[in-house]
C-alpha cells in the first residue's frame, strides 16, 4: 500500500472524507483493493461469503490494514475477523463500505431550513443497511476539519470513525455497523484552527444522567400508545371557549422519594390523581429538554430532543403524556428557543465557529444569563428550533408549548444599554428574524397538530402575539398576561387601608383584557429570588393573609382569560419555592392551608361545568361591570355571561370590613343563588355570607333593572347564579 494524503489524514485524525481511501475501491490493476485503519488490531482477515478468509496485511508502522482480490462484483458484501494483542477475536462489518443514508432532497431542504422532520435523520438512529444492522450517525458542522463519531465501542478514539461530509451542506454522517440502542457517544470535532473537542450530539433524543454529557442512542422500538381518544378530542377540549386551568409544576420538587427523583411514571400516577381531584384541566412542566445543571431549571437546555434522563427513559416520559392523556389531562411544556448555555459539550461554539449563535456578543449573547442567543436567520438554526418544537408534539403527543422569553426574542436591545446592541436593517429594535421564526413556528404547529395550543410568555406591549399570522400576528394561541399579574399582585400587596387609592390597578385590565388571548399566570417566578410565596406577599395577621389569597384566586378565576397557578400555590405554601426540595405538603394538611386547597378546588369546578366562567375567556361579550367605581369602599361586581341567557354575578370586597346592606343591581328579577363565598367555614373564612342566596327586589339599581340586598364578607368574594327555577 502506498500511503497518499489522505491515508496521513486519517492516521492524524483530520481527515474530512475517510471514505476516498478506506473501504473497498478499485486499484490501478482493476483489482478490489479493501482498506481498513483498527488501532488496537493485531490481525485481520477478510470474509466474503462461500470464500476462504483472506488474511489482511498490515502496512509496516502504521494501523493500516489491506487486502486485493480479483472480485467480478464490486457491491460483494463483507466483513473482518480481527484478533487484537490478547488474542481475542470478533467479527465486524466495514463502516466504510456502506453508501450514503441522506438522500439529495433532504440535505437541500435542510440547507434552506424546510426539512420539519430531521429529527428522523440527523442525530442517532437504529437502523438496517443493506441488510445489516447498526446505527447511523448524522450532525450539522460546516466549518469543522474532520469530525468523528467517538463512544465505548472505540475506546473513544477520533482516528477509527471518521465521518464523511456531504458536500457544502456541513452534514456530516456515518453508518456504524454492529451498534445498537443504549451505546453512548459523542462527536470529536477538530476545529479549522487545530482545536480538538467532543460534543454531544444535538439530535440525540437521549443522553446520560447528569454530571454525565454524553448523547445515548435511543431504543427505536414503538411505543404503544393509547390516547387516541384524548387526540381526537382535542381540538374540541383546548378550543378558545373550553375551560383551561394549567398547573404548572417543577418535577424534580413536586415530589420526591427517599430524597431522590421519582421516574416518570410514578409522576404520573401521584399527578393524574392529584390534578384530577383537584380539577386542573391541563399540566405545564417547566422544561423537560436535558440540561446540565439543575439550577437553571430546564431554561438553559443542552438536549433539544431529549427529555431529562433524571425521571428515566424517553418510553418513561412517553408513558408520563399517555397516562396523563388516558386520564384527561393536558401537558404543555415549557420550551426555550431564545438561548443557550455556553457548556463546553454544548451547542456553543459548536464547531470551532459561532454556528447555532451570533459571532458579535451584541446580537449573540445574554449578558444577564450567560447564554447564547439563537442565530435566528440562519435556515439550518431555525430548522433545527422548529424540528424540535414539532418533534416534541409528534413524537410525545404534547398538547402545546410555552415559548419561554418570547420578549428577549422580540427585541434586539433587550436588557441592553446603548452601545451595547445593534439595530436592524432599518434602524429599529426589533429583531425581525426573530419575528420571522416565531411565525413560522406558530403556522406550522397550527398546520400539523390541530388542536395544539402555543402560549407566549411576553412581557411587553408587542401587538397581536396571539392573532393569526395572516392578520399581522405572531400566530400565538395565547400570551400570557404578565400586565395583569404585575397589577394584580401589586395590589394585593397594599394594605387594604390604602387599596381605596389603588383601586384602579385591579379595573384597568379589562383596558385591554380582549386585545389578545390571555392566560392569567401566577408562575413559578413569582414565588422564587426573594419575591416571597404567594401567602407571604399578603398583608395583614395570618388570617388575613389567607383570606386575602382566597380572594386572589376567586378575582383570578372570575376574571377572563385562562388560569395558571405554580405547584403549591395552591395550598398556600409558606416559604418561597426550592427547585432542590418536594414540595412542604405537611402544611396542606393545616386547617388553613386545606381551607384553601379546598378553595382552589371548587373554584376549578365552577370554573369547568359554568360556562358563562369560561366561553368567552376571549371576547368582551363575555364580561360587563356592574360598578367598577367602588373606590370608597373598596368593593367591585361585574358580570360573566355564556351568550345562551346564563351568568354569574362577582363582587369583591377588598378590605376586611364586612359590607352590611350593600345593594347590588342585578340583570334580572328572581332568585340569586350564592354559589361561591370565599369566606365560608369550610375554606377557613369566618362564613359571613347570605344564607345561600337571596331574592330580587323590584328595585332598579346602578342601570340593571333589579336589585339585591347582600352581606358583603370580609375579604371576600362572592359569585351569585340566578335560578332558573
Amino acid at each position: 500500500m502506498k500511503l497518499t494524503t489522505p491515508a496521513y489524514q486519517i492516521m492524524e485524525a483530520r481527515s474530512h472524507d475517510p471514505f476516498s481511501f478506506l473501504g473497498r475501491h478499485l486499484d490501478d490493476a482493476k483489482r478490489l483493493v479493501v482498506r481498513a485503519f483498527k488501532p488496537r488490531a493485531e490481525k485481520m482477515w477478510l470474509l466474503v461469503a462461500g470464500q476462504k478468509a483472506k488474511p489482511m496485511m498490515r502496512v509496516e508502522g502504521t494501523d493500516f490494514f489491506e487486502v486485493s482480490w480479483n472480485s467480478g462484483d464490486f457491491e460483494t458484501a463483507y466483513q473482518f475477523r480481527i484478533e487484537d494483542k490478547e488474542g481475542h477475536q470478533w467479527q465486524e462489518d466495514d463502516a466504510y463500505r456502506f453508501a450514503p443514508l441522506l438522500g439529495e432532497l433532504d440535505l437541500h431542504l435542510i440547507a434552506e431550513g424546510n426539512h420539519y422532520q430531521k429529527y428522523h435523520l440527523m442525530g442517532a438512529h437504529v437502523r438496517e443497511c443493506e441488510g445489516v444492522s447498526g446505527v447511523s450517525f448524522a450532525v450539522w458542522a460546516p466549518s469543522a476539519e474532520r469530525v468523528s463519531v467517538v463512544g465505548n465501542f472505540n475506546h473513544w478514539d477520533g482516528r477509527e470513525h471518521g465521518m464523511r461530509v456531504r458536500g457544502s451542506s456541513g452534514i456530516w454522517e456515518l453508518f456504524i455497523p454492529g451498534l445498537c440502542a443504549g451505546e453512548t457517544y459523542k462527536y470529536e470535532i477538530r476545529a479549522q484552527n487545530g482545536d480538538v473537542f467532543e460534543k454531544t450530539d444535538p439530535y440525540a433524543q437521549q443522553m446520560e444522567l447528569r454530571p454525565a454529557t454524553a448523547s445515548v442512542v435511543c431504543h427505536s422500538a414503538g411505543y404503544a400508545w393509547g390516547d387516541e381518544a384524548w387526540l381526537d378530542e382535542r381540538p374540541k377540549r383546548q378550543a378558545p371557549d373550553q375551560p383551561m386551568s394549567i398547573y404548572e409544576l417543577h418535577l424534580g420538587s413536586w415530589r420526591r422519594g427517599d430524597d431522590t427523583y421519582l421516574n416518570y411514571r410514578d409522576l404520573a400516577h401521584q399527578l393524574v390523581d392529584y390534578c384530577r381531584w383537584m380539577g386542573y384541566t391541563h399540566i405545564e412542566l417547566m422544561p423537560v429538554t436535558e440540561h446540565p445543571f439543575d439550577g437553571s431549571w430546564g431554561y438553559q437546555a443542552v438536549g433539544y430532543f431529549a427529555p431529562t434522563s433524571r425521571f428515566g427513559t424517553p418510553d418513561d416520559f412517553r408513558y408520563f403524556v399517555d397516562y396523563c392523556h388516558r386520564h384527561g389531562l393536558g401537558v404543555f411544556l415549557d420550551w426555550v428557543p431564545a438561548h443557550f448555555p455556553k457548556d463546553a459539550h454544548g451547542l456553543a461554539r459548536f464547531d470551532g465557529t459561532a454556528l447555532y449563535e451570533h459571532e458579535d456578543p451584541r446580537l449573540g449573547e445574554h449578558r444577564d444569563w450567560g447564554t447564547y442567543i439563537f442565530n435566528f436567520g440562519r435556515n439550518e438554526v431555525r430548522n433545527f428550533l422548529i424540528a424540535s418544537a414539532l418533534f416534541w408534539l409528534d413524537e410525545y403527543h404534547i398538547d402545546g408549548l410555552r415559548v419561554d422569553a418570547v420578549a428577549s426574542m422580540l427585541y434586539l436591545d433587550y436588557s441592553r444599554n446603548d452601545g451595547e446592541w445593534l439595530p436592524n436593517q432599518y434602524g429599529g429594535r426589533e429583531n425581525l428574524e426573530a419575528v420571522e421564526f416565531l411565525k413560522q413556528f406558530n403556522c406550522l404547529v397550527h398546520e400539523r397538530f390541530p388542536g395544539a395550543v402555543t402560549m407566549a410568555e411576553e412581557s411587553t406591549s408587542w401587538p397581536m402575539v396571539s392573532r393569526p399570522t395572516y392578520l399581522g400576528g405572531l400566530g400565538f394561541t395565547m400570551k400570557w398576561n404578565m400586565g395583569w399579574m404585575n397589577d394584580t399582585l401589586s395590589y394585593f400587596e397594599n394594605n387594604p387601608i390604602h387599596r381605596s387609592y389603588h383601586h384602579h390597578q385591579l379595573t384597568f385590565s379589562m383596558m385591554y383584557a380582549f386585545t389578545e388571548n390571555f392566560v392569567l399566570p401566577f408562575s413559578h417566578d413569582e414565588v422564587v429570588h426573594g419575591k416571597r410565596s404567594m401567602l407571604e406577599k399578603m398583608p395583614g395577621d395570618d388570617w388575613q393573609k389567607f383570606a386575602n389569597l382566597r380572594l386572589l384566586y376567586a378575582y383570578m378565576f372570575m376574571h377572563p382569560g385562562k388560569k395558571l397557578q405554580f405547584m403549591g400555590d395552591e395550598f398556600g405554601q409558606r416559604t418561597e419555592w426550592n427547585y432542590d426540595s418536594e414540595l412542604p405538603w405537611a402544611e396542606s394538611e393545616l386547617e388553613s392551608h386545606r381551607g384553601l386547597q379546598t378553595l382552589v378546588r371548587d373554584l376549578n369546578h365552577l370554573y369547568g361545568e359554568i360556562p358563562a366562567l369560561h366561553a368567552y375567556d376571549f371576547d368582551s361579550q363575555g364580561f360587563e361591570w356592574i360598578d367598577c367605581n367602588d373606590t370608597e369602599q373598596s368593593v367591585m361586581s361585574f358580570r360573566r355571561k355564556d351568550g345562551q341567557g346564563h351568568e354569574v354575578v362577582v363582587i369583591l370586597n377588598l378590605t376586611p370590613v364586612p359590607r352590611f346592606g350593600y345593594r347590588l343591581g342585578v340583570p334580572c328579577h328572581g332568585y340569586y343563588e350564592e354559589i361561591l363565598n370565599t369566606d365560608a367555614a369550610m375554606y377557613g373564612g369566618s362564613n359571613v355570607g347570605n344564607g345561600g342566596g337571596q331574592h330580587t327586589e323590584p328595585l332598579g339599581w346602578m342601570g340593571l333593572p333589579a336589585s339585591v340586598v347582600l352581606t358583603l364578607p370580609p375579604l371576600a368574594c362572592i359569585g351569585l347564579l340566578r335560578s332558573h327555577e
